[in-house]
């Protein structure tokens, strides 16, 4: 891992904002949001059951034409309401905005992770790459309000390093 790379994925704050200060067109294109079941390890650290539906949300952060980000979040049904009532319909708004607003919003600690080829994950990302490197770098967090949980994966594409 590269000290940029690094930087990238230590970086506690709100990663959309990190990227639209470095980006005068940023842009978040919508992949899909469906109801679905969360992966094994994804329904563990949000608290669930492991064939328990959730709505799995999937957007691609853009600088101008060049993927920099791909994100896959864990929404829980039960998490969708009060606050966060309206997380399950942002489309092409970004989340990091939203959670990242109220202060009353717990992070848990950042988990990284190198994904290789055969992972889940790196495939979803590198369908917008016209060259898929070796491995990808990702983080996860869980984000908590009120008792309620979301789960943010991070997956950061080789685009990331031009806006160092």
């Amino acid at each position: 891992m590269q000290g940029a790379e690094r930087a990238w994925l230590t970086d506690p704050g709100s990663l959309t904002r990190s990227i639209q200060s470095r980006c005068p067109r940023f842009a978040v294109r919508h992949v899909q949001q469906q109801r679905a079941t969360a992966a094994l390890d994804e329904a563990r650290l949000c608290g669930l059951k492991p064939a328990c539906a959730t709505t799995l949300r999937e957007v691609y952060l853009y600088c101008h034409d060049t993927p920099v980000v791909f994100a896959h979040s864990v929404l829980p049904a039960a998490s969708l309401r009060g606050s966060w009532q309206g997380l399950g319909k942002l489309g092409s708004r970004p989340l990091g905005g939203a959670l990242f607003a109220n202060p009353l919003v717990q992070r848990a600690p950042l988990q990284y992770t190198r994904l290789s080829p055969r992972h889940r994950l790196y495939q979803r990302a590198c369908a917008q790459l016209s060259q898929c490197p070796a491995c990808l770098w990702a983080r996860r967090s869980l984000f908590t309000l009120r008792g309620r949980s979301i789960l943010v994966t991070e997956v950061f594409l080789p685009g990331i390093l031009e806006l160092s």
